[in-house]
């Protein structure tokens, strides 16, 4: 336990879809005195995410589907572009993006890199997300894709050239945290990769 931390005291506000709760204590700031806080913390469990790409046609695999908070937070269509990813339940992140990629995409991915992990909005939400890349081509699409019916998904797959892509996040078309960052991760990838002559 944290030593700067006491009398942490938890009270369940929702239980849901998640858990949202109010969580009262005693925190010893950097000036040495103990002060009390509340805060909110929701708890949706951990995510994964990855971005399918094709190094021979420089393309990636991209989804755009509705989101409710977006639309409560002037998003006018609610659709958001973003990366194959899901919750990681009982499966292991790996095992989750591989999942996920038949579900939502259609691709059958053999094989995953993980990248890093990070808590995408630390102040309130619980959720760390671990970032995976894969290599993809045709020969592993098995189905059109679109996500399943028993959980209302009803997604877009969209098959885009790379530098495209990259060019959304400046004209403000892909706004998702986490696909900026893959999108962003696998620039410095291919400018770092020795050039053939």
């Amino acid at each position: 336990m944290n030593s700067r931390i006491k009398n942490l005291k938890k009270e369940t506000l929702s239980d849901n879809w998640a858990v949202l709760s109010k969580v009262t204590y005693d925190y010893l700031n950097n000036q040495g005195i103990w002060t009390k806080q509340i805060r909110e913390s929701y708890d949706r469990g951990d995510g994964a995410t990855i971005l399918l790409y094709d190094p021979k046609r420089k393309t990636v695999i991209l989804t755009s589907q509705f989101r409710l908070p977006t639309f409560m937070n002037k998003n006018e269509s609610g659709l958001m572009i973003e990366a194959v990813a899901g919750k990681v339940d009982e499966d292991s992140p790996e095992g989750c993006v591989i999942r996920e990629s038949e579900e939502e995409v259609g691709y059958k991915i053999k094989s995953v890199t993980k990248i890093f992990e990070a808590y995408m909005s630390p102040g309130s939400v619980t959720e760390m997300i671990h970032f995976f890349i894969a290599d993809y081509d045709s020969s592993m699409r098995v189905h059109a894709g679109g996500g399943l019916d028993s959980e209302q998904e009803d997604i877009e797959v969209l098959e885009v050239a790379f530098e495209e892509a990259m060019g959304w996040i400046e004209k403000g078309v892909l706004k998702d945290g986490k696909t900026i960052m893959l999108l962003q991760h696998l620039k410095i990838r291919e400018l770092s990769r020795p050039q053939s002559t």
